[in-house]
């Protein structure tokens, strides 16, 4: 909460309160109520959003502390839900929470897509790009094989890529942003088991934006909760090798259709060790 400028006195109080547990979001509501939280003011969000400087920024006390409070129990070690969990994303503000690891496909791209004018900077983003693409290798087979030495090696190794000078000041520039992400791009290093990359999660929400792209938006938010439910479970039914039609017809009792198990048996079958 405190890294999301909530206020100190705000924190205190919920801090203070004896009360850590609720049965549901009314319950939490009626807390912030009684504490005077959810009665304060908000700075409106302007229009235009280069319009921050003219105003003084204040962020809704009640969504900050929602968000915090909700994070927390998750994340603590005594529910055991996220407990060491390492949140991988493309750098996106919003996913910046508890460990975070940055994505290396992502990472790359600003050097791939970086604008070149003469052969010399074309040679010099190509020549990163293939140190990139060969340090990225060995990190996959480093995952597979951890070890200290080899650690201490790629954090040394990380350091001559990206702090290395070609000449070409734009990627120069580059090279040195994203050096200051080191921690999060070499997150894996003491987390083996993180995927290098957002690739699956990205490939789990574009069926919705492909259906968006080929039938615009829903007109109400049932009609998008409809649609994102159905999606979902086309998805899961994708990944466990089930078809979504047999799923259907035994859900909706359709004669002659095959028996589907719960999606949730199957994926606790799936999480059990071999």
């Amino acid at each position: 909460m405190g890294e999301h400028s909530l206020a100190g006195p705000i924190i205190r109080q919920l801090a203070g309160h004896p009360q850590r547990q609720f049965a549901d979001k009314a319950a939490w509501q009626r807390h912030l109520e009684q504490l005077g939280i959810a009665g304060l003011e908000v700075t409106p969000e302007p229009a235009d959003r280069f319009a921050w400087h003219r105003f003084a920024s204040r962020p809704d006390p009640v969504r900050v502390a929602t968000e915090g409070a909700l994070w927390g129990a998750i994340a603590i070690a005594a529910h055991g839900f996220l407990h060491e969990a390492v949140i991988v994303s493309d750098d996106a503000g919003q996913f910046n929470v508890g460990t975070h690891a940055l994505c290396w496909v992502h990472a790359e791209r600003l050097v791939h897509k970086l604008e070149t004018f003469t052969d010399q900077q074309r040679a010099a983003q190509q020549h990163v790009r293939g140190l990139i693409w060969w340090y990225y290798s060995d990190l996959k087979a480093y995952r597979l094989d951890p070890t200290s030495r080899r650690r201490s090696e790629m954090r040394a190794r990380f350091d001559r890529i990206f702090l290395r000078t070609t000449g070409f000041a734009t990627l120069d520039r580059l090279l040195k942003r994203l050096h200051a992400n080191k921690a999060e791009l070499l997150m894996v290093l003491d987390h083996p088991e993180i995927p290098l990359h957002t690739n699956g999660s990205e490939n789990d929400i574009r069926c919705q934006v492909t259906k968006r792209q080929i039938s615009g938006g829903t007109k109400t938010d049932i009609g998008r909760d409809c649609r994102d439910a159905f999606l979902g479970l086309g998805k899961t039914c994708q990944k466990l090798g089930v078809s979504f039609w047999n799923y259907l017809g035994a859900r909706l009792s359709v004669a002659g259709a095959s028996a589907v198990p719960r999606l949730a048996d199957l994926i606790r079958c799936r999480a059990q060790p071999a």
